[in-house]
């Protein structure tokens, strides 16, 4: 039986999501089933805005940031005035749709899965975020992309920052998780990484950027653009239609450079790359990723296996509940914050204490 299966992607947009489109159609295609892109995620469906997907539509995608269907952060039920949820029920029967795959983080997959259990909408999920925030899958595409561009950010600033004897600040993306500044820390050998999961200690930043640049004449600090700032202040924020704040009028990074400088008395630059990190060509990971999940995302359609979403375990694809992925947000565990310590620079008295102790050498 030929199905015609819908596709739409949401949320922020980021580096994979063109080549798990291409997947899917090409599968599809496969199959011989229809595929139609939705326009603008939950917004296009509000709105039944369409286009058809053929294979000739999608075959150079495989390289390309963003995504070819473009997208929104439309969440349908906060749509009332347009009774979006109705809408979307509504025009998923008008456009005879057999199927439709949501690519997207927490926030789409979230109403994909409300739409499954609400009004049984044959619904699979994809998973998509830099963020790396979904439960159920080991990694999303997007993430791998992103923390590569910040890595070579964070490389180039140590260089200007040498040059000049500064600490440099580096804020990176990151809504709710610090899996963005964790791993570009962790990556670039920041010597302080500041993220959501964890209070930012001042005399323990600045003692560690003070030894730290004694020693090299220059230190990195990355941030996740979604901490608390260490010295309380707060500025007004606004929320978008699920109830998140929007980030991008913060000020972290500018906030955390003048509270540095003030602190250790060293001259101190910031640099904010933001959306730079959701564009481009995806890496191989995340080409590999996106098109693996896209690929399965259509075989469960196919099979009738609805309200799952494709998770990366290990290195197998699986089908896990759509509830269980978007129930409770990965956060950054307390193992991946004690190898941070490791390999942060020491406190001074840290350091004193293990030159003078060699158990406390060997030890480590």
């Amino acid at each position: 039986m030929v199905k015609r299966i819908g596709l739409l992607t949401g949320g922020g947009d980021c580096p994979g999501l063109n080549p798990a489109i291409r997947a899917a159609v090409l599968q599809a295609t496969q199959l011989g089933h229809e595929c139609i892109g939705i326009l603008d995620g939950w917004k296009g469906l509000i709105q039944e805005n369409t286009r058809p997907l053929t294979r000739e539509d999608v075959e150079g995608l495989v390289g390309q940031g963003g995504t070819l269907l473009g997208t929104s952060r439309t969440n349908p039920y906060k749509q009332e005035k347009e009774n979006g949820v109705a809408r979307c029920i509504e025009n998923f029967r008008k456009l005879r749709l057999d199927a439709l795959v949501a690519m997207g983080g927490e926030d789409t997959l979230g109403v994909a899965a409300k739409l499954h259990e609400d009004h049984k909408l044959p619904v699979v999920g994809v998973p998509k975020t830099m963020d790396n925030d979904l439960s159920a899958t080991d990694s999303t595409f997007g993430f791998d992309t992103a923390v590569t561009i910040a890595v070579d950010a964070a490389h180039r600033l140590l260089d200007t920052g040498r040059s000049h004897r500064r600490i440099m600040v580096l804020e990176v993306m990151g809504r709710h998780a610090g899996w963005v500044s964790l791993f570009t820390g962790i990556a670039s050998g920041a010597d302080y990484v500041c993220l959501p999961e964890r209070p930012v200690d001042i005399r323990d930043m600045t003692e560690r950027l003070k030894a730290a640049h004694a020693r090299k004449g220059v230190a990195l600090i990355v941030a996740s653009e979604a901490i608390e700032m260490p010295d309380g202040s707060r500025k007004e924020e606004k929320l978008d239609e699920f109830g998140h704040m929007i980030l991008k009028e913060r000020g972290v990074a500018e906030r955390l450079t003048n509270l540095v400088q003030k602190e250790t008395g060293v001259e101190t630059r910031a640099a904010v790359i933001g959306h730079i990190q959701r564009g481009g060509p995806p890496t191989l990971f995340d080409r590999m990723l996106g098109t693996r999940v896209g690929v399965q995302a259509i075989r469960y359609a196919h099979q009738g296996q609805f309200g799952v979403m494709v998770a990366l375990r290990g290195n197998q694809v699986a089908a896990v509940p759509l509830k269980e992925a978007t129930g409770v947000l990965k956060t950054v565990p307390p193992e991946w914050l004690e190898l941070l310590d490791v390999l942060m620079y020491p406190r001074p008295q840290q350091s004193q204490h293990r030159h003078n102790d060699p158990k406390a050498v060997s030890s480590r």
